[in-house]
């Protein structure tokens, strides 16, 4: 199983709190605001471009795309060149992002509320559609998500929700509520893990109380710390990296997971959405306003949308995408969370960039630390 949701979502929490004030500097519009250029700007690039004389330089996280990408994308397209430098966190390309301007880079991967910040402080190049036809191949639903409706300045890659991973042979119940990881039975005492990443590690306190997973309420957040420090003498311990060695192992018997990360094609390990709801992560790909290379960089995003190219996620590192023609070319397993639909993933909330208030998550999460 990849470790790239690890790589995807461990924390830094001072690049977070100055990410939340740098995008708060430059006035906080939303995504929706940003991409208001979208239609005048589209004149600008030119669907006929010479891309032999355009190169490209993508960032993305280790082994989230084909080995092979650069060189078959550079033949396929004739651009002049292809080159992947890789960000181990969101908040490593982020520093890189937003202390260079964009400077550097044509193609982004970040996840959604990132490329909410980096379009609300006016780094991301609006999509222009009409140079992107295989858009046509996404579910209806992956033009819903709400930190980009319509994706006016990102293209999503792939998708999926948080719950709990368990052992079914070790369980004594199988687990259906948050509550199951908050307050363990007796029987699970000290075999269970959380996430300490800011947003997750809220995640399961704010659905048990009925919250937001975005609240900025300073007393909805206060219930959730509540909760969380009293959780933490129940538990095994907080774990974004090993929980699925843990699980195999049985030193854990349940965990709160990224569906893609938990082991389900191992014996016995299965995985739920707890009752009270979960979230919906969408990772996706920006094009830098900075970039000189806009055309090769919308045709970069076309190709991977070609179902050929696009199914290799969800094959190669299980990961569901939102692109219907290609997974529509997978064999999904009975029982497989590739099988997971848009519609059941929606049922998730998305988690959208808070702004100053991603602060608020950062002390929350230093504090249940420190308790």
């Amino acid at each position: 199983m990849s470790r790239t949701r690890y790589t995807r979502r461990f924390p830094a929490v001072v690049a977070m709190a100055g990410l939340a004030l740098a995008v708060a500097a430059c006035g906080g519009e939303s995504s929706t605001d940003s991409a208001k250029p979208a239609a005048s700007a589209a004149a600008q690039l030119n669907a006929k471009a010479d891309l032999s004389k355009q190169s490209l330089t993508v960032t993305v996280w280790p082994g989230y795309t084909p080995k092979e990408l650069p060189e078959k994308a550079k033949a396929k397209l004739g651009v002049a060149d292809v080159k992947i430098v890789e960000h181990d966190t969101n908040e490593t390309a982020m520093a890189k992002l937003t202390g260079q301007g964009g400077e550097g880079i044509d193609v982004a991967f970040v996840s959604g509320q990132y490329a909410q910040a980096l379009a609300a402080a006016g780094l991301v190049e609006p999509i222009h559609p009409e140079l992107i036809p295989n858009l046509a191949n996404l579910y209806p639903e992956a033009t819903q998500l709400s930190y980009d409706k319509g994706n006016k300045i990102s293209v999503p890659y792939t998708w999926g929700t948080t719950g709990i991973c368990y052992r079914s042979d070790l369980v004594k119940a199988v687990p259906t509520s948050w509550k199951d990881i908050l307050t363990p039975p007796a029987w699970a005492e000290k075999k269970v893990t959380m996430m300490t990443t800011e947003r997750w590690l809220a995640l399961p306190a704010l659905k048990t109380l009925g919250y937001s997973v975005n609240t900025d309420k300073d007393e909805e957040i206060a219930k959730a710390k509540e909760l969380l420090v009293a959780a933490k003498p129940h538990l095994l311990g907080y774990d974004d990296v090993t929980f699925g060695d843990k699980l195999k192992s049985g030193e854990a018997v349940m965990v709160e997971a990224w569906d893609g990360w938990c082991p389900t094609t191992e014996k016995n390990i299965k995985f739920a959405v707890p009752k009270e709801g979960s979230d919906l992560w969408v990772d996706t790909m920006v094009i830098m306003k900075s970039s000189k290379n806009k055309e090769a960089a919308h045709a970069l995003i076309n190709y991977i949308l070609d179902p050929e190219i696009h199914r290799w996620a969800a094959e190669n590192i299980n990961y569901k995408v939102p692109n219907k023609a290609a997974m529509d070319k997978i064999q999904v397993a009975e029982g497989s969370l590739l099988g997971t639909s848009p519609a059941e993933l929606l049922q998730g909330e998305s988690i959208i960039d808070l702004g100053e208030a991603s602060t608020k998550y950062t002390r929350l999460s230093t504090e249940v630390a420190a308790k």
